[in-house]
């Protein structure tokens, strides 16, 4: 009982504080198909600091990624990625991100991502 109350409490304060810049959890998982054959999943647990100076925004986060390879066998490796967004106008959003994956019998993977948004 304690515990529920505990847990109540906590997703109750959550709720109630107001969004700002500073430190963060990601959990994010991706699985991979070829077909309908599943290949692989990864899921990062992830601990990263974000905020804003003027109008550009930034991310970086890191921590350990579960993954699981079908007939394979699973791995716990080191990820992270970090980023930067600017308003290019009202309506338009640039951003860019850089991320790594730690491998344990492999050569790290790097990558890449750059997009816009637009608002309508």
């Amino acid at each position: 009982m304690k515990t529920i109350a505990l847990a109540a409490l906590t997703v109750t304060s959550a709720l109630a504080t107001p969004a700002m810049a500073g430190v963060y959890i990601n959990a994010e998982s991706n699985a991979s198909y070829t077909g309908n054959d599943y290949t692989s999943r990864t899921t990062d647990l992830h601990i990263g600091y974000e905020g804003d100076v003027g109008q550009l925004g930034y991310y970086i986060q890191g921590g350990p990624a579960f993954s699981d390879v079908d007939a394979g066998d699973a791995d716990t490796n080191l990820s992270g990625k970090g980023g930067l967004s600017i308003a290019a106008t009202e309506k338009l959003d640039i951003y860019g991100e850089l991320s790594f994956a730690q491998q344990e019998d492999a050569d790290n993977t790097y990558g890449t991502k750059i997009g816009a948004k637009y608002k309508f």
